[in-house]
């Protein structure tokens, strides 16, 4: 308060404080207001403060090891909730479920179920009852995974790694020999089968790819990997009621792994799903896990996609901080320079090169933030060797072709230019040679190259007639 000074001046007043009782509950009372504003911060120091001056207070104490689980402290929420279950209360069973949680995030597996069940012996009617029944048959799909390679784990993890370098890098037939051999080795290592199905995804052998996936939801059902991969496979498919019905199941789950939140987030923002990509990606940042490039390009799309510009750029800086090759590749940059028409014409270009060139890119393919259908459906003819596409796709990438054998790469180039254009107006490309010649007679007249409308009858066996109906088309679709 102000101190109120008097008729005389020149004698000062000294003000009255009236004290105010700032005990633990009042601090608890703002931890409580703060969490519920998610102010997890704020939320752990006034929580922290009502613990220092209530140091016996169970509620309090409990309270903030939720907080600290969710700041990603689990060592000392665990302390917290042990201390409670030991010593202070030991009849609050939610305790138990917060525990098993814990060890869960940990990794603990033994710990977490022994928890998770001794909660449901104590309370078979709680509050968190279907939530630790849900937590107890992730437990088990843990314990499934590990029960076979415990002993030989180290041996596990560097062929595991090992694979999975070999998929990074695209070499598929050493990844495939070496997955094999891990899952005849450790037969219910459900990782391997689900990089064994990526790895035939890539190389464009889809029903391989799919009859791993099956073997592994039937032996191991429920699989977040697994069905996070299925969910790809369709997105790539262009499938879109499965991709919908699959995608609207898996919005419903909660995974309570690190590595399942991290695949849940980046395969919805690989199908477009970008509020739930961000909605776990943020939150495992929030809970301070250090991500790795992919990582951070996830989460950076996600922002950007969602409208959270600041969030966007600061995970691109940590992008570009681990790979400085990718500066000037943001998944906005597209929209800034480029129409949708360019940037689809040079993601077909790249697609047709690496398919002339042996080399399979299609991991690369799926993981760009702005991927169209049909750039989509010309990777799957084009990398994966899919017939059922659409039959602009197959004649736009034979007249590449037909062009590709001819002339040098920037005819071809050009020629996506035009197809990206052209299919924007419903344009039909039957006559592939014909197609060709034309586009390859004005584009070298254009060009300044010498080519006569005979030679190209002759290179490319169609009549005179046929050759200049098409250039005809050409030059429409240009002007």
């Amino acid at each position: 308060m102000e101190a109120i000074m008097g008729k005389n001046p020149n004698v000062k007043q000294v003000a009255k404080i009236i004290p105010f009782a700032q005990n633990g509950d009042y601090f608890f009372q703002k931890g409580i207001r703060a969490y519920r504003k998610r102010d997890l911060y704020k939320a752990r120091k006034w929580l922290q403060r009502a613990e220092a001056m209530k140091p016996s207070d169970a509620s309090i104490m409990c309270q903030l090891a939720i907080v600290l689980t969710e700041l990603g402290d689990y060592q000392r929420s665990n302390e917290l909730l042990e201390d409670i279950i030991e010593d202070l209360a030991p009849d609050m069973h939610d305790c138990h479920y917060f525990l098993a949680n814990n060890y869960a995030y940990l990794g603990l597996f033994q710990e977490a179920r022994k928890h998770a069940e001794e909660y449901l012996t104590m309370e078979p009617d709680g509050e968190f009852v279907e939530d630790t029944e849900d937590l107890i048959d992730l437990l088990e799909i843990e314990a499934d995974e590990a029960e076979d390679y415990v002993d030989g784990q180290d041996h596990l993890i560097v062929m595991q790694e090992n694979a999975r370098g070999l998929l990074e890098k695209g070499e598929l037939e050493e990844a495939l020999a070496l997955l094999e051999q891990i899952i005849e080795e450790y037969p219910q290592f459900w990782s391997a089968y689900n990089n064994l199905a990526l790895a035939y995804f890539y190389k464009g052998n889809l029903t391989e790819a799919r009859e791993v996936l099956e073997e592994v939801l039937e032996k191991n059902p429920g699989n977040l990997h697994a069905l996070c991969n299925l969910l790809v496979f369709f997105h790539y498919e262009n499938n879109v009621k499965e991709m919908n019905k699959l995608a609207n199941r898996l919005e419903k789950v909660t995974p309570i792994l690190v590595e399942h939140r991290y695949k849940l987030g980046a395969t919805f923002g690989l199908i477009g799903r970008h509020e739930l990509s961000f909605k776990w990606l943020r939150s495992l940042q929030k809970n301070g896990f250090q991500g790795d490039g992919t990582f951070y390009f996830w989460l950076a799309n996600a922002a950007y996609q969602t409208e959270r510009f600041t969030v966007a750029e600061q995970a691109w800086s940590k992008v570009v901080e681990m790979n400085p090759e990718k500066s000037g590749t943001e998944p906005w940059n597209h929209m800034e320079d480029k129409t949708v028409e360019e940037e689809e014409a040079e993601q077909l270009f790249h697609i047709f090169q690496s398919s002339t060139s042996n080399k399979t890119t299609v991991k690369n393919v799926l993981e760009q933030s702005f991927v169209t259908s049909t750039v989509r459906e010309f990777a799957m003819f084009a990398l994966l060797n899919r017939k059922d596409v659409p039959v602009n796709v197959v004649n736009g990438y034979e007249i590449a072709s037909l062009l590709n054998t001819k002339q040098a790469d920037m005819i071809v180039k050009e020629w996506f230019d035009l197809y990206a254009r052209a299919l924007k107006q419903a344009v039909t490309f039957t006559n592939a040679p014909a197609w060709a010649a034309a586009f390859s007679y004005v584009w070298s007249k254009g060009n300044g190259y010498a080519v006569t409308q005979k030679e190209l009858v002759e290179t490319y066996e169609i009549s005179a007639s046929t050759l200049r109906k098409y250039i005809k088309k050409v030059e429409d679709l240009l002007t």
